[in-house]
């Protein structure tokens, strides 16, 4: 298998495409590379690498986490 790589420009473009692969029913994934945070955002961030640095907030194993919300 090979992947292509396609720089969407504007939502026009991307219908067309869409349709396109949809018309000839290829598999296609659609993936968004722009993780746009706000100031409001990255200042969390920020606040909650200070907290765990300052060990105010601690981490754990995905597997406890996990076995947690299993039951949910």
């Amino acid at each position: 298998m090979e992947t292509l790589k396609i720089d969407i420009q504007n939502d026009q473009e991307k219908k067309v495409l869409i349709a396109f692969l949809d018309s000839l029913n290829y598999q296609y994934r659609s993936e968004n590379d722009d993780y746009i945070l706000t100031d409001a955002e990255i200042q969390e961030m920020i606040r909650r690498k200070t907290d765990f640095l300052d060990g105010k907030i601690t981490s754990r194993p995905w597997k406890e986490i996990k076995q947690k919300y299993e039951g949910v």
